[in-house]
Parts: structure tokens; C-alpha cells; sequence
């Protein structure tokens, strides 16, 4: 994917911090076990809204950047994150294309989606659950309510070494990833809303007046 849409999704986050005492967790699934409770609780959410608030981390801890906007999806392979000034972008996808909206640069850049969730993380939200597990090793925990998965890329060209979801009471909560030099991109979303309707149309973007338009 191109290098401006990589780094839009590698830094929608907000690391979650969890204070108090934690129970000890259980022993880690089975790769089956892990992938068909993951499949699970993506596939019962085929269209998901809300809001994200957002953090990246250097290998140190430093912040590099934060943000917050917000964020839709609908199954397959359609989104549309919007993140709010002062960092302004759009990134729409209708399954096909992708369109990433730069109004500082007054610029829309138009590129064919990568299917492959290892290079395009928001097809985790809202791809086919079938192929998680052709991408990746998987392992999972639980506390109480929270479920945590812990997801390893099987290919060597990707995004990210590593990443985590968890899920609240069977709903999505946080996202974590990390890359080769140690960055973390955290992703909080707050306010969810599952299986409200959302209309195919609202995937397509439209292209603004007077912006430059590259496609590739």
C-alpha cells in the first residue's frame, strides 16, 4: 500500500491502560481454538461505528503522535476513518478502492485495496474472517469479560511484527500493533455501535473541488 495510507492505519490508536489487580490469565489456545473464537466475534459485528482515540509510541515509550476521530465499517472489506484536526485525513474504502484524503495537501490519492490483512490492518475489522488465519498465528487469552488476541503475521512483508485485539464483554475495544524498530500504534475505540445500517454508497468517496488527484 502506499506509504501515506500504511502510515494513516499503522497510527489510528490509544494504548489502554489497565490499572488494579489482574487475575492470572489462562494458558494460551490452540491455534484452532483461537482463530474460531476470533472468527466469532468479528463475524458478529457486520458493520461496526464508533469513535477512536489514538496514540503512537516509540520503541521507548516516547509519544510520537496523537490523534482522534472516527470510524465505520461494513462487511466486506468496506471503512471509512476520518481523523479530526489538527492531523485532518480521510481514508474511505468501498472493498475495491481506497481513496486517502489529505486536506492540508488538497489531495486525494486514489490505489486498487491490498486484500492482504498484513498490509491493510482495518480488513481485520471488517474483511473476511476466513482468511485470518492464512495470515497469521493466533493465540488468545482471557480475564473475566476480556478477551485478548495475539496475532503473529505468517509472511515476512508486513506492516507490523505483531499485533492484539481485545474485546470487551464480546466486543471490540482496543488494538495494538507493533513493528520491526519497536513502535506501537494503539487504537481505543469507544462509543460502538454494531449492525445499525449503513448504506454501500457511504463507502465511495467523493473527490472535493480543486484537489489534486493521484492515481495509481
Amino acid at each position: 500500500m502506499l506509504k501515506t495510507l500504511s502510515n494513516t492505519l499503522h497510527t489510528l490508536t490509544l494504548g489502554l491502560l489497565l490499572s488494579g489487580l489482574a487475575l492470572p490469565l489462562q494458558a494460551a489456545s490452540t491455534q484452532e481454538q483461537a482463530s474460531t473464537k476470533l472468527a466469532g466475534l468479528l463475524s458478529g459485528a457486520q458493520t461496526l461505528q464508533g469513535r477512536f482515540s489514538q496514540l503512537t509510541l516509540d520503541a521507548t515509550g516516547t509519544q510520537l503522535q496523537e490523534s482522534a476521530g472516527t470510524m465505520e465499517l461494513k462487511r466486506p472489506g468496506m471503512f471509512r476513518w476520518v481523523t479530526e484536526p489538527p492531523l485532518e485525513q480521510e481514508l474511505v474504502s468501498d472493498g475495491k478502492k481506497v481513496w486517502l484524503y489529505d486536506p492540508d495537501l488538497m489531495q486525494v490519492t486514489i490505489q486498487t485495496m491490498d486484500e492482504r490483512m498484513t498490509h491493510t490492518p482495518a480488513l481485520l475489522l471488517s474483511g473476511d474472517v476466513a482468511q485470518i488465519s492464512d495470515s497469521f498465528r493466533i493465540e488468545y487469552s482471557e480475564n473475566g469479560s476480556v478477551s485478548d488476541f495475539f496475532l503473529t503475521p505468517t509472511a515476512n512483508d508486513t506492516l507490523f511484527d505483531s499485533l492484539r485485539l481485545s474485546f470487551k464483554d464480546g466486543q471490540i475495544h482496543d488494538m495494538q500493533l507493533t513493528d520491526a524498530v519497536g513502535q506501537r500504534t494503539n487504537i481505543l475505540f469507544m462509543s460502538i455501535r454494531m449492525n445499525e445500517a449503513l448504506d454501500d454508497g457511504h463507502f465511495t468517496f467523493n473527490i472535493p473541488d480543486d484537489v489534486d488527484v493521484i492515481e495509481e
